[in-house]
């Protein structure tokens, strides 16, 4: 059976790796506990951004170099998941700060968005979570292959509005607060959504492979990758509703 996720950072070959004889296996509640660690680490990091701890002149190389460093330690971590134990706290705590910056910015222009979107992010999360414990939503490979190809699309046009943007265009529609761009980033928070169903579904069969313990920080990665997505997802779409109400 081949397992498909629409995070990049859980592929089919994420837990391909033998485990060496005598190696401790990867758990749930190891991954959850990183998972949770990674989540605090990543709420510590954002409370500084969020507060200007660092002045208002570190704002901007904060939000670039953040950007930019997470990235990088995304695709290391991709690459090498054997250093997810020491990336995947870095990725958390340089998350936090682009969080904290851009959340800031989002409520100076609609006071109450933040806490709106954490509380919807980890709502989604718990019911998702409680769904998929439940046996009331099941990863099928057709969902797998649908949702990995909705992942990969909405890739594709954010690349290209990215594209665009250094030539002073963009996308039309899908970034306005009209019928079309909400509809668009409800489509993207639904998607992102069930990219959690995928990856609680990876992440169970690399424990049942028995994959090797530092799997579990590499499973708490592609949580906070999915995560972060769909946080800023939520924070964008209900940025479109109260512009809309304006």
């Amino acid at each position: 059976m081949t397992l498909r996720s629409g995070n990049p950072a859980l592929k089919a070959d994420s837990f391909s790796g033998a485990r060496v004889l005598g190696e401790e296996a990867m758990t749930l509640s190891g991954t959850v506990n990183k998972t949770g660690i990674s989540i605090l680490i990543l709420m510590g990091t954002a409370s500084l951004s969020w507060n200007q701890v660092f002045g208002e002149a570190m704002i901007l190389p904060i939000l670039y170099g953040s950007m930019i460093s997470g990235f990088v330690i995304a695709l290391v971590t991709v690459f090498k998941k054997t250093w997810a134990p020491v990336t995947t706290p870095i990725y958390a705590a340089v998350e936090g700060l682009l969080l904290g910056t851009l959340s800031s910015f989002f409520e100076l222009q609609y006071p109450g968005i933040v806490i709106n979107a954490v509380a919807l992010t980890f709502g989604v999360l718990a019911a998702l979570l409680l769904a998929y414990s439940s046996g009331a939503i099941k990863a099928t490979e057709n969902m797998k292959l649908g949702i990995a190809a909705a992942t990969g699309g909405i890739g594709l046009v954010y690349l290209v509005s990215i594209g665009l943007g250094f030539f002073g265009k963009s996308i039309p529609l899908i970034h306005e607060s009209g019928l079309v761009g909400i509809g668009f980033s409800l489509f993207v928070v639904v998607i992102a959504s069930l990219n959690l169903v995928m990856d609680f579904d990876f992440i169970e069969t690399g424990v049942e492979k028995g994959a090797p313990r530092y799997m579990e920080w590499y499973g708490a990665f592609g949580l906070m990758v999915t995560l972060v997505w769909l946080y800023l997802e939520i924070l964008r779409l209900l940025a479109k509703l109260q512009g809309r109400n304006r």
